[in-house]
């Protein structure tokens, strides 16, 4: 091991305040690092998962889910700056329809929630240093969303970006703040340890968390996933859904050979070789959603039995110190993630949700559908489809692929896509008021305006 290069990042994570157990876990992948491990986990050494329950089978008794929904707590992932849409901040603060934010959104789920069933069902934030700030001050506009003693978010930690020529810390005078990064979301179990958040809500009275991403719609406060979850008995369960071609490149679950347990298989854990396995969407038929289903107090103990090191599979991310500059240092950044999990709890399992509750925005195109007519929001600020089937929307990267240049290209908002099978823009267009797209649609890449009232796609070539 690199003596220096460890000893160099440890004296900066404990100068800067990082927590003993976060340096600990970091030394640990650190470690891996050293040894050239790269997280993947090649085809021969898994079996597909094929036979999850499905929760359309799920039948409970409302007492039973009243009960275990008193004991719930929702925590969202929001430490993530939306970087390659072109932001800077917290991607959650982007408007999402009607003026209102991920997070705006996100919170009138909770609170709808709270009013619907009668139970406290606090609502957490995990931010990242990045991200903190603006959250909190949006969060401030709902003076009834604390839940008693509880805080509304705690912080990720934070480690040093190591040099990929010698691992040592990266020093970045143009900015100092890029000489650092979260460690994936898979540091949220480090996080709830040594935030005391975890001790503070079993003290509390809760025994369940129920965890997604800030920037998904779909995961509403679920009392029948949250009544399946208690009666499993399971320490921990993922939602998956069912996969189409659209969805290759999301992780899956599969079964290890070694030992029959249940593990998580991302994109950048695949050898380059096989990636044909992973995109099989018939060989692997489920991909992972990210949102996920913890009992606190078992938690707590698989925690305490690690000394706080879950010991979850090394995820080496390449990158440049500045990620806006491809000419910076190349960099490593040491990240696991949360997901990962499933192989260290005994007992934990995944279960299969509707479309429904899996309704990310990664890019500009997904943003588009989100604002568009496909969808409205219902009385529980659920994002609930109006149409059949989504249309496809795919947009050209040089024009619409940064927040910037994609909000000037939809002046008056974005067309209807009620009627719409896709949508491809290969060129640099403007989008005039009252624009209607129609069956499959494409405007080409000569560019230029779609005047006010169109109706452009198949139907209207007639």
């Amino acid at each position: 091991m690199s003596t220096e290069g460890l000893a160099a990042a440890q004296r900066k994570m404990a100068d800067d305040g990082v927590a003993q157990t976060a340096i600990d876990v970091f030394s640990h992948y650190y470690g891996q690092l050293e040894d050239g491990v790269t997280g993947t986990i090649p085809e021969d050494t898994i079996e597909p998962y094929l036979d999850p329950p499905l929760l359309e089978d799920v039948k409970i008794d409302v007492g039973e889910a009243k009960q275990v929904f008193d004991q719930l707590a929702i925590i969202n992932l929001n430490g993530g700056l939306g970087t390659s849409m072109g932001l800077d901040q917290a991607k959650s603060l982007l408007p999402v329809r009607d003026g209102k934010s991920f997070l705006d959104i996100i919170v009138e789920q909770v609170l709808a929630a709270r009013r619907g069933t009668g139970s406290r069902l606090p609502l957490i934030f995990m931010n990242s240093f990045r991200t903190r700030e603006d959250t909190l001050e949006v969060l401030s506009k709902y003076p009834d969303l604390p839940v008693g003693d509880l805080p509304l978010d705690f912080l990720q930690n934070k480690e040093p970006k190591l040099r990929q020529d010698d691992l040592t810390p990266v020093d970045w005078e143009a900015d100092p703040d890029l000489e650092w990064c979260p460690p994936g979301h898979g540091d949220i179990y480090t996080a709830l340890q040594t935030s005391g958040l975890l001790q503070q809500l079993l003290d509390a009275g809760f025994k369940y968390a129920s965890v997604s991403n800030s920037d998904n719609l779909g995961t509403v406060p679920s009392p029948v996933i949250a009544a399946w979850f208690a009666a499993t008995g399971a320490p921990y369960a993922a939602e998956l859904c069912r996969r189409t071609p659209a969805d290759r490149k999301g992780g899956h679950l599969a079964v290890r050979k070694s030992d029959g347990r249940l593990i998580l298989r991302d994109t950048a854990q695949t050898p380059a070789e096989e990636m044909d396995y992973f995109t099989d969407e018939h060989r692997h038929p489920f991909f992972h959603t990210n949102n996920l289903w913890f009992d606190l107090e078992q938690m707590a103990a698989v925690l305490a039995e690690r000394d706080g090191i879950m010991g979850l599979p090394l995820i080496r991310n390449e990158k440049t110190v500045d990620p806006a500059d491809k000419t910076s240092t190349p960099v490593y950044q040491i990240e696991s993630a949360m997901g990962a999990a499933i192989e260290v709890f005994d007992g934990a399992t995944a279960i299969v949700v509707g479309r429904d509750r899996f309704l990310p925005v990664k890019a500009t195109s997904d943003l588009l559908l989100v604002r568009s007519d496909a969808y409205a929001l219902d009385e529980r600020a659920a994002l609930v489809q109006q149409v059949e089937n989504v249309p496809t929307v795919s947009l050209q990267a040089g024009s619409y692929k940064l927040i910037q240049d994609f909000e000037p290209r939809f002046p008056y908002g974005v067309p209807s896509l009620k009627d719409a099978s896709s949508l491809e823009v290969q060129g640099d267009w403007t989008f005039g008021a009252d624009v209607t797209v129609i069956g499959d649609a494409v405007l080409g890449e000569e560019g230029g305006e779609v005047p006010e009232g169109a109706r452009v796609g198949t139907a209207s070539t007639s």
